[in-house]
C-alpha cells in the first residue's frame, strides 16, 4: 500500500480510521525525514492489512503541525480511532519503530 499524503483538510477524517494510523511530519529539506521516508515506504508494504502510514508536509499545511504542537522533524505520530497512541520526536531505525511502536499497537 502506498504511502498516502495529508492535507490540513484531510487529517482529522484520516486519523479517525479504525486501523492504526501512523503519520510522519516531514519537510523536503530534513535530511533525517529522507531517510525516514525510506523505512515508511517498506513499512507500509509488510504492515499492509494493519497500519495505514501517511505523511505531512509541514511547509505546505502548516495548520496541522501547530495544532499538534510539531517542533522537531521527523515527528511521527500513531492513532486508532482519532485517538492518539504513540509518538516519536526524530529519526530512530527501523527496528526499533516496529519494536516499540508498531508491533506494541498491533496488540492493544
Amino acid at each position: 500500500m502506498a504511502v498516502q499524503v495529508l492535507t490540513d483538510k484531510t487529517y482529522e477524517e484520516f486519523v479517525a480510521s479504525e486501523k492504526l494510523v501512523l503519520v510522519e511530519f516531514w519537510a523536503r529539506w530534513c535530511s533525517y525525514c529522507k531517510l525516514m521516508e525510506l523505512i515508511l515506504a517498506e513499512l507500509s508494504e509488510e504492515y499492509r492489512n494493519r497500519v495505514t502510514i501517511a505523511t505531512v508536509d509541514v511547509e505546505t499545511e502548516t495548520e496541522t503541525a501547530e495544532r499538534l504542537n510539531v517542533q522537531g522533524l521527523p515527528t511521527l505520530l500513531l492513532y486508532r480511532n482519532g485517538r492518539l497512541l504513540g509518538q516519536v520526536n526524530g529519526f530512530v531505525p527501523k527496528e526499533t519503530l516496529t519494536a516499540e511502536l508498531l508491533d506494541k499497537a498491533l496488540q492493544l
